[in-house]
């Protein structure tokens, strides 16, 4: 059994939700462990969960061997502007998916 293998945490819009899929399973089918935000349709989070959810998916990024950023042309929010720039404090390598 091949390993270890790398991690990789996916940062980006939900508006790209697909495009997270399909990578997610990209990456997995090619002996990789992937960490993805989770995405809610029927929730609209308040202050205290968004600071919650923000928490979760920076521990990601602390669990993770690098980040991909999903930028589909070329978009980047405020919020996955702000993981990169914690990605990148906390020494993790950056790609980007374009």
């Amino acid at each position: 059994m091949p390993g270890p293998f790398k991690v990789i945490a996916l940062c980006g819009s939900a508006r790209f939700r697909e495009t997270f899929r399909q990578v997610q399973q990209k990456l997995t089918l090619a002996g990789n462990i992937v960490l993805c935000p989770v995405f809610f349709d029927d929730v609209q989070p308040d202050a205290a969960m968004k600071n919650m959810l923000d928490q979760q998916h920076r521990q990601r990024i602390d669990m993770a061997d690098e980040v991909l950023v999903i930028n589909v042309d070329d978009y980047i929010g405020q919020s996955t502007g702000a993981e990169i720039d914690y990605a990148v404090r906390t020494g993790k390598p950056v790609r980007y998916l374009t």
